[in-house]
């Protein structure tokens, strides 16, 4: 350990050796918000990061006299903890956690820590894409039914610092597969799945199995009085939902069929039952469109009924939602080329529902660091609709291999100044400049945020 660290740790008071120790892998929001509670819960709690925390960390921190150290970890410390909530950017496969696993103490997720504290009705989404808009629009949708509500969980305002601070009635709860890899008693009363396809793959040991059974875990624990709302057109969601004996009641929604309980949108209407109650509104009055917005959007519906939120609310809500940074955002329009940041789509689902979405002629900027991806779903939309392809990544080869004989134009950036530069001068008027990578961002990027911001920055400067 160095000198730097033991000043951090020496530098603030602890609690009573006899409280139940808490150790917190991850100095980012997670991980401080879990430090957070876990302080104001009155446990011994200590926080370790390999990198460097940023100074809003640190003051945190500070101001609840928690110990933490940064620039790598003190094993004797973290192996003397009774249970270790671990920040979800950290496999299991590394060292550390290897040797807590050995020793058998129990390594948890932030949300399974929270979740222990939390009376309020929580309402979970996820899948590999549409989470974040989703819960956006669930969020919105009790937010205008007047309920007191909290977002949490992958976006928004850490789940753990909410609870230790906050005193909502209902959480609205992103969650990632990395999250659910580390919750066991954790409960949902809602949850939603919207899919499964293949992302994060590395992380799985490249097995869709894996993957998937990470999602299922949204599930675990539900009773008869919860509800699972999922997409029956999702082949890989059916496959493992036969697999599974799930008490809670079985909500699907479908763009190919009707289904007496939950939705579907089928000849331009959106159905939603739920018991008794009916809803209905025209898909052309949604205010986010294109078929990944319609199952986003009947998820959204099929929640706010189980909720009782008034059909006029969720009508309204539906028709009027803004969107979500970084997803499908249109930013401006230059000598009348479009430019749409979709910097979120880090996976190949999302690029492809990004490029369906199109109806001009497309410069797409994709790459990033690879997740294992397959391209193959894509190359059909690619003949029909880019007209070049940008390469925004340390390493294009795979892109290359995948699209150098489907697009006319293949060009290598490594800045976004570089790609947008190009971007104008492969345009024409009526064209769409899309930045729907398909990768995630840490080659070249901080986090998809950076990278989308980045992107906004360059087309002002046009």
């Amino acid at each position: 350990m160095n000198n730097n660290m033991i000043q951090h740790i020496s530098s603030v008071s602890s609690p009573s050796s006899a409280s139940r120790r808490i150790v917190v892998l991850g100095g980012g929001e997670s991980g401080v918000g879990a430090a957070v509670l876990a302080r104001s819960r009155g446990l011994d709690v200590f926080l370790s990061d390999t990198g460097t925390l940023k100074s809003k960390a640190r003051e945190l921190l500070g101001a609840y006299y928690i110990p933490y150290e940064e620039g790598g970890h003190s094993e004797s410390l973290i192996l003397a903890a009774d249970e270790v909530i671990k920040s979800p950017g950290i496999p299991d496969r590394t060292a550390i956690v290897q040797a807590l696993l050995a020793q058998g103490t129990p390594v948890i997720s932030d949300i399974e820590f929270a979740g222990r504290y939390c009376r309020a009705k929580k309402i979970c989404i996820t899948g590999s894409n549409g989470k974040t808009t989703t819960a956006s629009i669930i969020y919105f949708l009790l937010k205008n039914a007047g309920l007191n509500v909290g977002l949490a969980g992958n976006i928004g305002q850490s789940y753990a610092y909410q609870v230790a601070t906050e005193n909502y009635d209902y959480y609205v709860i992103e969650l990632s597969s990395f999250q659910l890899e580390g919750m066991y008693e954790f409960k949902a009363d809602i949850a939603v799945l919207l899919n499964i396809t293949p992302d994060h793959l590395d992380r799985y040991d490249y097995s869709l199995e894996n993957y998937a059974r990470a999602k299922f875990r949204i599930t675990q624990n539900m009773s008869k009085e919860d509800c699972f709302i999922f997409c029956s057109d999702d082949e890989v969601t059916m496959s493992h939902l036969q697999e599974i004996v799930l008490k809670a009641q079985l909500l699907p929604f479908s763009q190919i069929e009707r289904v007496p309980q939950g939705a579907y949108a089928i000849n331009d209407r959106l159905q939603a039952h739920y018991r008794e109650e009916e809803f209905s509104m025209m898909i052309a009055e949604l205010a986010l469109q294109g078929k990944h917005n319609i199952y986003n959007s009947m998820a959204a519906a099929v929640a706010g009924q189980v909720l009782s939120v008034r059909n006029e609310v969720i009508r309204e809500s539906l028709a009027t939602f803004c969107g979500v940074e970084h997803r499908l955002e249109p930013v401006l329009k230059v000598r009348d080329v479009l430019y749409i940041n979709d910097s979120k789509a880090t996976n190949v689902n999302s690029a492809w529902y990004a490029l369906e979405s199109m109806r001009t002629r497309v410069v797409w900027i994709a790459g990033g660091t690879d997740k294992g991806n397959d391209y193959s779903d894509l190359y059909e939309l690619v003949r029909q609709k880019v007209k070049a392809i940008i390469c925004l990544g340390v390493d294009n080869e795979k892109l290359h291999r995948s699209f150098a004989d489907k697009t006319p134009v293949m060009i290598d950036v490594q800045s976004m100044d570089e790609a947008i530069k190009a971007a104008y001068r492969l345009t024409e008027p009526g064209d769409t400049v899309l930045l729907s990578p398909a990768c995630a961002s840490f080659d070249l990027f901080e986090n998809y945020e950076d990278r989308g911001r980045q992107f906004k920055e360059a087309v002002r400067h046009l």
